[in-house]
């Protein structure tokens, strides 16, 4: 039998009289495992590791420092990023202008391209910083466009 003779019969075959389909998909709100893991609970390898380090951490802490000391970089780097883990975010520290309407945004864009000019803030945080103004201008305007189309509606009645 040839490819286009197995599909001709696939295709041609009638879908069984078993009646419509049962709706099996999630409802918003409505978890895929209703009978899942508890909220909280742990792994077994993990209270398999935790049960095995019992007692053990002062040790094998104290090994890593011994090592890191002794030049290891694997172990001076674990101990590095232990003790001073890597930033992610920090507080930025700058007066930025009140935001109320979109028109204030122009005068919070500028300062910040004037702490920029200043040495005051970087150009990363500058960019943080614009795109929070970008994201307040969008909720103004959104909502002066929903406040004018409600105006325009109720004069149409």
């Amino acid at each position: 039998m040839h490819c286009a003779e197995v599909i001709e019969n696939v295709m041609s075959t009638k879908p069984d009289k078993a009646g419509p389909k049962q709706d099996t998909r999630w409802k918003p709100g409505q978890s895929g495992n209703p009978a899942g893991c508890a909220r909280g609970s742990r792994h077994k390898a993990t209270l398999a590791m935790e049960a095995l380090f019992e007692g053990e951490a002062d040790a094998i802490g104290r090994k890593a420092i011994e090592k890191a000391k002794e030049g290891d970089p694997t172990a001076l780097r674990l101990c590095l990023e232990r003790i001073l883990p890597a930033r992610k975010d920090r507080p930025v520290v700058f007066a930025m202008p009140k935001l109320e309407t979109a028109a204030d945004a122009v005068k919070a864009t500028s300062a910040i391209a004037q702490a920029v000019a200043e040495g005051e803030l970087t150009p990363s945080e500058a960019g943080e910083l614009s795109r929070l103004i970008e994201s307040f201008t969008r909720a103004v305007e959104a909502h002066e466009l929903e406040t004018r189309l409600a105006k325009l509606e109720e004069a149409m009645r």
